[in-house]
């Protein structure tokens, strides 16, 4: 019968939980939220078969069903000799599917019925009884929920921006500069021309990357004297924009079209065609934008992060790693590799001495508190986002690894974070690399960071 010849197909495919690797395969493919959703699932499949294959079944054994009472059109080609209790085939099911849901619900809709049918077929072919494979998908489950200890779920949803400002309506683009840095993208293509028919009397500068391109824009506004900034770009180009249109007291238009757009997203900047949208009607509102003097250099402002120590290089390797292995585990595995060649940096954090591996400073609140920062709720409090790793305290490498990787990072005492509108950090030692926005830009031992609310009016 075909219900029998499928029920145990699908019960072969799942052996050693080979159907669920080859969907979360598929999903790595795809890229974006889809990407994130099949690591969860396997790290949450892998979990869950580990706890019942090495734990679970070995504790709790139990004799499989008698095959003389299963139909022979039902029976499996191998019957299992292990532990019945509870079914690993229901749990890895159970358990990808779950974490799939995590990340991407739609895509777990498509899958579940898969599940199911994965999970029943072991009780159709005769080598579970019900009970196995209900527990052994309450395990899966519990086990998916669970990765979200020390993997937190990103919420894409923007943060919280500020109160509405005063900007002008430019319904044609008529005074508005717009900085485009055509290489920034995913692709070789230059947005500009897409600009200029969503904007045909606004201003193109297209930036020369091998030059100076704030002073390529500074001489651009002398030029123009425009009304409003734009920017299409990745972070690096935007933070260069926002820092012109503060001097100027410019609103400032962000057309998303870079490789890296963390502020754009935050923002729920979604498309350039939303962004022409508010610049013809004008409306814009206020958001924080960060600032750090260096060793009493004038202000660099940043709009993401700022960061000392090991955590540019962190950065880095995460980013050069996110593709292949999604974004929280090629963090954590930057995490290792940083750590393990870093050195302690003698420091002082508003006056309290202290020794550190490396510290960040977000502008404004990022979530999770206790985990590697995934997603920004707000951009309208004022707020630096302070976390520094410790280096005084015993053992404090692999303490702060095995915090990470237990979820416990928020009660370990070499983890410091902190909700603040400044900090002040002095080092002891060498001077230190800083890094803001993901670009090193200097090397110092007095910095200074501040929050400066509302400083920005952005189109939106």
């Amino acid at each position: 019968m075909w219900v029998d010849d499928g029920l145990r197909a699908a019960s072969r495919a799942a052996d050693h939980g080979l159907l669920w690797f080859a969907v979360g395969a598929v999903a790595f493919a795809v890229g974006g939220r889809t990407r994130r959703a099949g690591v969860r699932g396997v790290l949450s499949l892998a979990g869950a078969s580990a706890l019942t294959n090495a734990v679970l079944k070995p504790v709790f054994p139990r004799r499989r069903p008698p095959q003389e009472h299963v139909a022979p059109g039902r029976r499996p080609r191998r019957v299992p000799t292990s532990s019945s209790y509870p079914s690993g085939h229901a749990a890895s099911a159970a358990a990808f599917v779950t974490g799939v849901a995590l990340e991407s619900p739609a895509a777990a809709v498509a899958l579940a019925p898969v599940g199911a049918a994965v999970a029943y077929s072991r009780i159709h072919v005769g080598v579970h009884w019900p009970s196995d494979v209900l527990a052994g998908a309450v395990v899966g489950a519990a086990v998916a929920f669970g990765t979200r200890r020390w993997w937190a779920v990103r919420t894409d949803e923007p943060a919280t921006l500020g109160t509405t400002a005063t900007a002008p309506a430019l319904p044609d683009g008529s005074g508005l500069l717009i900085l485009v840095n055509p290489g920034s993208g995913a692709s070789d293509e230059d947005p500009s021309d897409q600009l200029l028919r969503l904007l045909p009397a606004a201003t193109v500068l297209r930036a020369d990357p091998d030059g100076d391109v704030n002073a390529q824009l500074e001489a651009a506004v002398e030029r123009s004297a425009p009304r409003a900034l734009g920017v299409c770009g990745g972070d690096g180009t935007v933070v260069t924009a926002v820092d012109a249109a503060l001097r100027h007291d410019l609103a400032l238009a962000v057309f998303p079209g870079g490789t890296l757009n963390h502020f754009a997203r935050d923002v729920g900047v979604e498309d350039v065609e939303a962004t022409r949208d508010a610049v013809t009607a004008g409306t814009a509102v206020r958001v924080d934008v960060g600032e750090v003097l260096r060793d009493g250099k004038p202000a660099t402002v940043f709009v993401n992060t700022a960061s000392l120590g090991g955590y540019p290089d962190a950065v880095r390797l995460r980013e050069r790693w996110e593709p292949r292995l999604g974004k929280w585990p090629a963090a954590a595995a930057a995490m290792a590799r940083v750590l393990a060649s870093a050195e302690p940096i003698p420091a002082t954090v508003d006056g309290r001495r202290t020794s550190i591996w490396m510290l960040f400073v977000g502008n404004g609140r990022y979530a999770p508190s206790d985990q590697v920062p995934l997603s920004r709720p707000d951009l309208n409090e004022g707020t630096l986002d302070v976390r520094y790793l410790r280096a005084d305290r015993r053992f404090s490498r692999t303490r702060l690894l095995w915090a990470t990787a237990t979820g416990t990072l928020a009660n370990s005492q070499t983890y410091a974070h902190a909700n603040t509108d400044t900090v002040t950090v002095r080092l002891q030692g060498d001077p230190v690399s800083l890094a803001t926005d993901g670009e090193v830009i200097g090397r110092g031992r007095e910095f200074r960071f501040a929050s400066r609310p509302a400083a920005l009016r952005l189109y939106r």
